[in-house]
């Protein structure tokens, strides 16, 4: 279960845990008042503080928290303020990436001032020791967790599994082997027309065989495990072979390294994923 600090009923967490839900993530963002007021958050520093503690003693299976690097105007001290913080809160699991603008919002269209590449790799590369020191392990681009705390739900997501979209507006991929389809699905997006509706998907689409292999790296490569060959024929439907021109050029230009049975990205291709991406477009 999602949900953020400022519309929590912290009374409600025992309630939730009894119903079935076993992790819980709070979208805290930020512990500064100035940068939660610019990315239009609700929630304050002690309430992010008390979500957490209230979630530490309803006793789910795990709980994250999320956060964000990079904002507006965000120093190299208040990124890491930020990590001690949270990492204060002992929550197993830790979501920690960067802010990236995207289209239709008001970031996008009135850009803020945001950290340059020097000031961001040096609040990344930090940020990353200091998580490490402290026995989080990172797993994924964005994701630190304690040993024996990954998220399941997650890996599922990226390693291109199915999953079921249940809900007003929730996306689903489910594969049919016997007909060799993989199909996306969107459930009615509008909370007014989902409840109106007899049948709620409003959208389906079939992952077509070409675009496969693309979809199926877009999500792997953010692991930091080794891609096994044999994974990739079993989520694409297609043989390791249809890539092979592609990686070949991703070991040339030293993103990748290459077993009979595993592809690995490399610490720099860890950094220039994009770049390796593009081989298959």
């Amino acid at each position: 279960m999602e949900a953020n600090p400022g519309t929590l009923e912290h009374d409600d967490f025992s309630a939730y845990r009894a119903a079935g839900v076993t992790r819980l993530s709070i979208g805290v963002q930020s512990f500064s008042k100035e940068k939660l007021n610019l990315l239009g958050r609700i929630h304050n520093e002690d309430e992010a503080k008390v979500a957490a503690e209230k979630a530490k003693q309803a006793d789910y299976l795990s709980f994250n928290l999320d956060l964000m690097h990079g904002l507006p105007n965000q120093s190299f001290d208040e990124a890491m303020h930020d990590i001690d913080t949270a990492t204060a809160l002992a929550p197993p699991h830790l979501s920690w990436y960067q802010l990236t603008i995207e289209p239709n919002t008001l970031f996008h269209s009135k850009p803020p001032q945001l950290p340059d590449d020097e000031n961001l790799w040096q609040i990344y590369e930090q940020g990353q020791q200091r998580l490490a020191a402290l026995g989080y392990e990172q797993y994924e681009i964005s994701a630190y967790a304690k040993p024996g705390y990954q998220c399941r739900h997650n890996l599922n997501y990226w390693q291109f599994g199915d999953y079921l979209g249940i809900g007003c507006g929730a996306h689903g991929k489910i594969t049919l082997p016997d007909s060799n389809r993989i199909v996306r699905t969107v459930k009615i997006k509008h909370p007014k027309g989902y409840l109106a509706a007899e049948k709620y998907t409003f959208e389906t689409t079939d992952v077509v065989e070409e675009d496969r292999p693309l979809e199926y790296l877009m999500n792997r490569l953010r692991l930091m495990t080794p891609i096994p060959k044999t994974e990739f024929e079993q989520r694409t439907g297609q043989s390791a072979e249809v890539v092979k021109v592609g990686m070949q050029k991703s070991i040339e230009r030293g993103l990748l390294t290459e077993t009979t049975t595993h592809w690995q990205l490399t610490p720099k291709g860890h950094m220039f994923v994009n770049d390796l991406l593009s081989q298959f477009i």
